[in-house]
C-alpha cells in the first residue's frame, strides 16, 4: 500500500478486501522506504520524466509492504482486484475504482507478473525468497 493509502487510513479496508478474496497474508511490514530501495523497486521507470516524482511520492511516508498468497496466479487476482492504474478508468468494485482519486496517488501497487512478484519479494522480504 502506497503512502496515500496509509495516510487515508485504508489499511484495514484494503487488506480486508484481499482477505475476503481468500488471499492469505504471508508477510507484512509498515515502513518508510529509503531512496535506494524505492529506486530498486521502480528500476524499470528510471530515466523517465516522472521518475523523481515517483520516488519522492513513495518515500514521503510509511507504506505497507506485504506478500499475499492464494491458490494460483495470485498476482493476477490481486491486479484484477486493484483495477486500472488510472482510477478514473478503474472499474467500480476494484480498489482503485472505489477508493482512489488520481493517477499520481492510486493507493496500491501490485506485481504485474510472477517474475515481478518474485523480484519484489526479494527486495522487501529477502528471507522469503
Amino acid at each position: 500500500m502506497k503512502p496515500d493509502g496509509v495516510e487515508r487510513g485504508l489499511i484495514g479496508e484494503i487488506v480486508g478486501r484481499l482477505e475476503a478474496k481468500q488471499l492469505g497474508v504471508v508477510a507484512a511490514e509498515l515502513r518508510t522506504l529509503d531512496h535506494i530501495t524505492a529506486e530498486r523497486h521502480y528500476a524499470e521507470h528510471a530515466g523517465k520524466p516522472y521518475f523523481a516524482d515517483l520516488i519522492a511520492f513513495i518515500t514521503r511516508g510509511p507504506v505497507l509492504v506485504l506478500v499475499v498468497e492464494g491458490p494460483r496466479d495470485t498476482w493476477q487476482v490481486v491486479r484484477t482486484m486493484i483495477g486500472a492504474t488510472n482510477p478514473t478508468q478503474a472499474a467500480p468494485g476494484t480498489i482503485r475504482g472505489d477508493l482512489a482519486i488520481e493517477m499520481a496517488e492510486n493507493l496500491i501497487h501490485g506485481s504485474d507478473s510472477a517474475e515481478s512478484a518474485q523480484r519484489e519479494i526479494e527486495i522487501f522480504f529477502p528471507h522469503l525468497a
